[in-house]
């Protein structure tokens, strides 16, 4: 009793009265301090048990077990399954179980994997949870399935937590048909108001594809039962899939309702803010963030530094950040990214430099910023030895996103040869993100024959995305060679093809005005089609040439070419 109620030390004195005790009095008193998180004294009185002579059971080992959710502690669970065995504990299922989700969570799905197949015999179900869980947790989404497959072959009735894993193993456009199917197996097994599982199925719809947001939306709408979860997912989905308005409508109904505002409410909608750069909705926000008290939560700070960085007012970011704990690498990544995007290289290396003084431990994606500073002012040297130096001197392997920012490092510099060999030396095939700065970089050096082989791997790869296509086009117009350029836009119509238009936009008096390149739609459209031909007039009279070659109707000023 006074364990549960976290009077640990109540529960000590009672315990020292005890004059023979047993593995229930001992199992008590390690499970709470298990549950305040000691470590140093649940296995200091595993130690004092076995000078007793009392055998430890599966109560004893699974309460231990479930401290050990860290890499770190990877040696210690050996230690720990090891003791399973000597006390002929590996019959019974709760340790068992306890030590197929502790080698998961130190990082070791191999071992656990072991010990499930070593179970046979003795598995229940949540022994298979636990390893589904296992695969889950570990990106291993495929081996997952293997396994849900399995159990259906058996004939195990799977719960909550089977289907919760399982779906949340269906990521990846590769997954979407396996999602739908898994559905429908909710459906069938009767968990569809189950809120867990809905929760996961909004989730899976919205990692599989882009195009799945209805999916997702018709999902939620048919729960009866919607929690904090459930709402955020969609405010998430709305923001990572560009729908930022729909966001801020989302987050308007959210606000109008009796529901708890958390921390991933504030960070999602913040970010919808940024890609909408509305400056002053954004600053409302950020009052509401500090009488919600989120102003120091590591992930609403980010998205605070993040929304005035797009807005440019960098100040402001950089006010943010100060006003952070700046105890590890999520803020700092934050504003090296602001400065970097700003042009302001050599402040964000030299916040860089700070970090490493602080002894935060930088990530992959701090090397994404730091890179894209080097690039942003021609430090091509400097960054090509800290993408050299990143797995040796910080042991963060280069991902491709760090190769992208490579090529895109020696391309703005036009050292084209350069780009290309980094791509050869790539420890894996490129992906499309590489492939497109490696033909953004042929553009800028006018390189038409490798961005004619670099494109064609890409129609491969994205043959709907419309950028390969129209930066093709462009490039074979520049140079006169105009067969090849109706080829492209022939290749186009047959795939139904067609350019996406930029959009611009500018916030006025807290109203959002967007356009697009030869836009009329606007109700000011004539007064400001005038201003801009004044513009362009003085900008002739400026130049001293006044047949500078300016069309106003052709001015695409949303494009992104």
């Amino acid at each position: 009793m006074y364990s549960k109620c976290g009077r640990i030390w109540d529960a000590y004195a009672v315990f020292e009265y005890i004059p023979e005790r047993n593995a229930v009095s001992w199992n008590a008193l390690i499970a709470g301090f298990v549950q305040l998180g000691d470590r140093r004294m649940a296995f200091r009185l595993l130690g004092c048990m076995e000078k007793e002579s009392v055998s430890p059971d599966d109560g004893t080992f699974a309460s231990l077990l479930t401290l050990l959710d860290d890499p770190r502690f990877y040696k210690l669970t050996t230690q720990i399954h090891a003791k399973v065995i000597k006390f002929d504990r590996v019959c019974d299922v709760t340790a068992l179980n306890a030590t197929i989700s502790a080698y998961s969570e130190c990082g070791s799905v191999e071992d656990s994997k072991r010990v499930f197949e070593k179970a046979v015999g003795i598995r229940d179900l949540v022994t298979w949870n636990s390893m589904l869980a296992a695969y889950v947790v570990r990106d291993h989404g495929a081996l997952a399935y293997k396994l849900f497959i399995e159990m259906q072959r058996l004939g195990i009735v799977g719960d909550l937590y089977t289907y919760t894993s399982v779906i949340s193993s269906s990521t990846g456009p590769d997954h979407q048909n396996q999602g739908k199917s898994l559905h429908g197996l909710v459906v069938k097994r009767g968990f569809e108001q189950a809120t867990p599982v809905g929760n996961s199925l909004i989730s899976m719809y919205l990692k599989v594809s882009d195009k799945c947001m209805v999916d997702a939306l018709n999902q939620f709408n048919s729960m009866e039962s919607k929690d904090s979860v459930s709402r955020n997912s969609i405010l998430t989905g709305f923001s990572q899939n560009g729908l930022s308005e729909d966001a801020l409508n989302f987050f308007a109904w959210m606000r109008s309702m009796p529901l708890e505002i958390d921390h991933y409410s504030l960070s999602a909608v913040l970010r919808s803010c940024s890609d909408l750069a509305t400056f002053q909705l954004g600053q409302q926000v950020h009052v509401l963030v500090l009488k919600s008290g989120f102003e120091t939560n590591d992930f609403v700070a980010s998205s605070l530094i993040f929304m005035y960085s797009k807005c440019g007012i960098i100040e402001d970011a950089r006010k943010s950040f100060e006003e952070t704990p700046k105890d590890n690498a999520i803020t700092w990544n934050s504003i090296l990214f602001g400065y970097a995007q700003h042009g302001l290289g050599k402040k964000a290396l030299e916040l860089f430099s700070r970090m490493q003084e602080t002894e935060v431990k930088p990530d992959h994606i701090t090397f994404v910023a730091v890179l894209t500073a080097c690039s942003h002012i021609g430090l091509v040297e400097q960054g090509s030895q800290f993408l050299k130096s990143m797995e040796i001197d910080y042991g963060i392997p280069p991902r491709m996103e760090h190769y992208a920012c490579g090529v895109d490092l020696f391309g703005r510099a036009g050292r084209l040869s350069e780009a290309k060999e980094l791509v050869k030396s790539m420890p894996f095939e490129p992906d499309a993100m590489v492939l497109k700065t490696l033909l953004g970089a042929c553009r800028i050096k006018g390189d038409i024959e490798l961005a004619s082989d670099v494109a064609k791997l890409l129609l491969v790869l994205e043959p709907e995305e419309h950028c390969t296509y129209v930066l093709l086009s462009n490039m074979y117009g520049n140079l006169g060679r105009w067969d090849e350029r109706a080829n492209v836009k022939k290749v186009m119509r047959e795939r139904k093809v067609k350019k996406v238009p930029g959009w611009s936009w500018v916030e006025v008096k807290n109203e959002v005005h967007a356009f697009n390149a030869e836009d009329r739609l606007h109700t000011q459209c004539e007064e400001i089609y005038l201003i801009l031909g004044a513009l362009v007039e003085e900008i002739n009279w400026l130049s001293g040439c006044g047949d500078v070659d300016f069309h106003i109707c052709s001015f695409d000023f949303g494009s992104s070419y």
